[in-house]
């Protein structure tokens, strides 16, 4: 029985600090860019779009599918940027926790 409230008890604490690290997500904004800074996305931490910015340079007709390979790339880095963030916030979460089987590649929906 000691074991099992042991158990709870850390499933408490998870869940505390689970609740933590989504509303640090959400309130955060990561940056990523493209095109040496030409275009930057800005994303929440949960991969929300939340900005987009677009040297005026790149607004003409020749320049359309450069404009739109740099949003792409931009997209891309801020995603990595979001997913790296997350992951090290999941660890800073379960830091302590001495969960059986670990997380096992467990992604979260969010």
């Amino acid at each position: 029985m000691k074991n099992l409230g042991n158990m709870l008890k850390q499933a408490q604490q998870m869940q505390s600090r689970m609740q933590e690290m989504q509303a640090k997500l959400e309130a955060m904004e990561v940056e990523g860019a493209s095109g040496a800074g030409m275009v930057k996305v800005t994303l929440s931490g949960k991969g929300d779009l939340r900005r987009v910015t677009i040297d005026p340079s790149l607004m003409t007709a020749d320049e359309k599918e450069v404009l739109e390979d740099l949003l792409v790339a931009a997209h891309a880095d801020a995603k990595q940027k979001v997913e790296s963030t997350m992951a090290e916030e999941m660890q800073k979460a379960t830091a302590g926790l001495n969960i059986p089987g670990g997380l096992g590649g467990l992604k979260l929906p969010f």
